[in-house]
């Protein structure tokens, strides 16, 4: 069971294990303040009036609970805002109160009593008033809304036979801690919607990232088919022109254009290759730049040359799929990549802290499929998988028999 938690809880991204732990800290504040105020009821007042008192706080406590959570949904665009609730809660913890000072006024006349109910009619204006910020923008309408609870107690503690100096001070009380409890809850929103945008930005600059290459494969294209495909065409027209005129000349200017043809073809093949094929080097060094700009601490081990160019395109691939999980898939802070020639074999390990969402390790990832079918034309191998309690391992081992290279002394360390 513990370890079926622990795979839900590494499962979720940064973002998703923030909102979690939001959305349990307001639920965490209604057992607050059933255990603190409620709960001591029992030893503060008569049966009869404990039992009034503390059915109200628990029934306070629910309905900040309920409130919290749709207030949460609606500041994360799941719902709209929760008017009718947050009038229904403001309604409700103004009865409560309200009931509470009545319960002082007439359900006995002994100090214990009154100090539990003069508690509880201050503690619930405070966290009705705090609960109620989760659900308002504005922080005049805030800061008027914990005003308002805590002149409003104020008020309705004198026609119900509250001294005026005990009124003042239950009012200050209320201020002071439905203002503590607002601040907390505008903070935590704060909190949990810069998260999110954080990690809309990263998404946002690994999908800049793709496109801009994308745009540099396009215009290499066009730097290779634009001229020749202008001639192309001058020279076919020039070609018809002749042919019309039943000039032989027509025929060598479609030989001629046949030629470049062909060489835009082979120009073609030679910009598809190098862009399919990488090289390792300069994936190691970009690995560590997108990921330390993405916020990752990132530490590469280990140097290319001297490998053979087919090893250095399998196991650059290795390398850009690795930081693409890590940077897509992952929920780590940091990621090791080490290159080492060992017995024979040149072997690229990649580490981070944060296991891979399901789908994305393990063997039933279509990515890490297509670096297996990669590396098997190299005689290479793949493994991936959890490593440790919270760690994700890719470990690429590439033969180097029967390969020539002008320095297989690759230095690195294992992470």
């Amino acid at each position: 069971m513990s370890g079926a938690a622990g795979g839900w809880w590494r499962g979720k991204t940064t973002p998703a294990k923030v909102e979690t732990y939001t959305r349990w800290s307001f639920h965490f504040f209604a057992v607050i303040e059933v255990a603190a105020i409620g709960l001591p009821l029992f030893a503060q007042a008569r049966a009869g009036v404990a039992g009034w008192l503390v059915g109200m706080v628990v029934g306070h406590a629910l309905l900040c609970a309920l409130t919290a959570s749709r207030a949460l949904d609606w500041t994360r665009g799941r719902r709209e805002q929760p008017v009718r609730l947050l009038w229904v809660l403001g309604a409700a913890t103004c009865v409560f109160a309200v009931a509470a000072l009545v319960l002082r006024k007439h359900g006995g006349a002994s100090d214990d009593t009154e100090n539990a109910t003069a508690t509880v009619f201050a503690m619930v204006l405070a966290f009705g008033a705090g609960t109620m910020a989760l659900g308002v923008r504005s922080r005049r309408r805030v800061v008027a809304q914990t005003t308002g609870f805590a002149f409003g107690a104020a008020v309705v503690s004198l026609p119900l036979g509250v001294p005026g100096p005990e009124a003042v001070v239950t009012a200050f009380v209320v201020f002071l801690s439905g203002s503590f409890l607002a601040a907390t809850s505008i903070f935590s929103v704060w909190l949990l919607n810069a998260v999110y945008e954080l990690d809309e930005a990263r998404e946002t600059r690994t999908r800049l990232a793709v496109a801009e290459e994308r745009l540099r494969f396009g215009r290499d294209l066009h730097d290779v088919l634009g001229r020749n495909l202008a001639v192309i065409a001058l020279k076919s027209e020039l070609a018809v022109q002749l042919a019309r005129r039943e000039r032989p000349a027509a025929v060598e200017q479609m030989i001629e254009v046949q030629r470049i043809a062909q060489e835009s073809q082979r120009e073609v093949r030679d910009v598809v290759r190098g862009y399919r094929d990488a090289d390792l080097g300069a994936e190691l060094a970009g690995a560590q730049g997108v990921l330390t700009a993405a916020g990752f601490t990132c530490e590469v081990t280990g140097d290319a040359t001297g490998l053979p160019a087919e090893v250095q395109s399998a196991l650059g691939w290795v390398v850009r799929e690795a930081t693409t999980n890590v940077l897509r898939h992952g929920d780590a802070g940091r990621c090791a990549v080490g290159l080492r020639v060992r017995e024979g074999s040149v072997v690229l390990t990649v580490e981070n802290d944060g296991v891979v969402v399901r789908g994305s390790g393990g063997g039933g990832g279509s990515g890490l499929a297509g670096l297996r079918e990669r590396l098997a034309v190299v005689d290479g191998s793949l493994e991936a998988g959890p490593v440790g309690a919270d760690g994700f391992r890719v470990v690429a081992s590439v033969p180097l028999s029967g390969r020539t290279t002008a320095d297989t002394s690759v230095s690195g360390v294992t992470s």
